[in-house]
């Protein structure tokens, strides 16, 4: 299955963050509840969590892009031959 990484509103005033930095690469193993990426707001730098458990499939957002909450910034599939998408950026 594949499972969408959507930006979430992380603050009530939050519109839009940059993304800065990626803590895991495609391929990798990702974890529920364990850093996944770290963001950068008008007020603060935080990481971000995963909401999901499995593999990351691809990357759809570049680090340094500031873009919308909502947006699709990766995905993740529960075992890498579900990953259709070659690996890697692909923004």
């Amino acid at each position: 299955m594949v499972k969408a990484v959507i930006l979430p509103q992380l603050t009530e005033t939050m519109e839009e963050a940059t993304l800065i930095r990626w803590l895991k690469q495609p391929g990798e193993k990702v974890e529920k509840h364990t850093p996944l990426y770290e963001v950068e707001t008008d007020k603060t730098t935080m990481e971000v969590e995963s909401v999901d458990t499995g593999y990351l499939c691809q990357i759809k957002i570049r680090e340094g892009e500031t873009v919308a909450v909502g947006t699709e910034l990766a995905t993740i599939v529960d075992a890498m031959d579900e990953c259709s998408q070659p690996l890697g950026h692909n923004a």
